[in-house]
């Protein structure tokens, strides 16, 4: 039996490599740097980002998602993009393309805001949270916090109209503020939210994790808390704040595939290009075990059905008996692989099992119901539609 071929739908670019304006406590990308040598800068040359654009245009299909991060990639400047949209336009064949921006936003200004918004660029910005819970991490090289210039910047963009989602990590300081969060990215106007936990081996003493990770039954019951509030904001039976992780829960619960790759069964749906042009099975994993060549010997879309990415994604499903009869599996899917490398008190098991389990007793009965509401939304839906055909045809018919 052939196995299926992955369809290139999302890559995701590193441009400046793991080099940032920002020294974060938790920041587990700045040691990458040890992978590319004597290196001062790490920056993509034109070349390479023109075998980039090439690539991905030519063995994408009719959509396709392109993630700029870093490090921080706004310090390649704002015309490196510019030219990079003129790749996209001279290389494409009529497809969409989706173009994201994940940034700490200090070198953001009306000038990048005027340019995003003119290219419909969503930005993934990383604030988390008010001062007291930003500043806790969220420090530049000089150990100064960075809250006020990424708040100004965050009103900025949304004056300019530019999309913008509210990039949060979790740690075991911001895990105790479900609330204060919730209420100030509504208050900034950042109504789309995205929830990252975060977990790390600690780096002076690997047998466990890191002070700053959260702990599965803090998240947990941080994931209950929100789920409230999202909840609580309903209008009309519709959401009126997006939450990234409570949607893509409820993709399985209408029988569909998730989006986000920590809710797969398998993942490995991306590929990863570091500044050099070196591909990488996930960002995660920008190591060499999973190093799956270079884009000026291979093409994009054999190294991401390569037998090393195969591998990489499968890697994912094998969890212990417990993950395998609990009855919560088909919803999480044990969560991201990384979680359970980077806590090393067991490596098999899912660092945050006891936090899905918290929250889908929690959660359960609500988005069985949203989904009985939803499915039957579509049913509707659909009825509409074969009932206006009909009458169409039939006024065609007795003319």
């Amino acid at each position: 039996m052939a196995v299926r071929r992955k369809p290139l739908t999302s890559v995701l670019i590193k441009p400046s490599g793991p080099d940032c304006n920002l020294g974060c406590t938790y920041c587990f990308y700045l040691e990458k740097a040890e992978l590319f040598g004597k290196e001062q800068a790490h920056r993509m040359s034109e070349q390479t980002l023109e075998e980039t654009i090439r690539q991905v245009m030519q063995q994408s299909g009719e959509q396709v998602t392109i993630s700029w991060q870093g490090g921080e990639p706004t310090l390649m400047g704002l015309d490196f993009y510019r030219k990079a949209v003129e790749l996209e336009q001279k290389y494409g064949h009529s497809q969409t393309v989706g173009n994201g921006l994940q940034t700490n936003g200090l070198l953001l200004n009306r000038e990048w805001a005027k340019f995003l918004k003119k290219y419909d660029w969503l930005v993934g910005l990383s604030l988390d949270g008010p001062e007291f819970i930003h500043n806790h991490f969220r420090l530049d090289r000089a150990g100064q916090g960075s809250h006020r210039r990424v708040e100004d910047n965050a009103r900025m963009l949304l004056e300019e109209g530019v999309a913008v989602n509210a990039m949060c990590c979790v740690t075991s300081h911001s895990v105790k503020y479900p609330e204060e969060l919730y209420a100030y990215y509504k208050s900034l106007g950042l109504n789309f939210m995205q929830f990252i936990p975060v977990v790390e081996t600690d780096k002076n003493d690997p047998t466990r994790a890191a002070g700053f990770s959260v702990s599965a039954v803090d998240y947990g019951h941080f994931l209950n808390k929100l789920f409230d509030l999202w909840l609580a904001d309903f209008e009309n039976g519709q959401p009126t704040t997006s939450i990234r992780h409570f949607e893509s829960v409820f993709y399985s619960y209408v029988g569909l595939e998730a989006p986000e790759c920590t809710m797969m069964k398998e993942c490995a749906p991306y590929v990863v290009v570091e500044h050099n042009g070196n591909i990488y099975s996930c960002d995660f994993f920008v190591e060499p075990k999973w190093k799956l060549g270079n884009l000026q010997h291979d093409k994009l879309i054999n190294m991401l059905n390569s037998k090393k990415q195969t591998a990489f994604g499968q890697a994912k499903s094998v969890l212990p008996r417990e993950c395998r009869q609990c009855r919560w599996l088909t919803k999480c899917f044990g969560g991201c692989t990384k979680d359970r490398i980077k806590d090393p008190q067991d490596h098999r098991k899912p660092r945050f099992c006891a936090s899905y389990k918290l929250f889908f007793e929690h959660a359960d009965a609500t988005l069985s119901e949203l989904a009985l509401q939803w499915q039957q939304q579509q049913h509707d839906q659909q009825q509409a539609q074969q009932t206006n055909g009909n009458y169409h045809a039939y006024n065609d018919l007795i003319k």
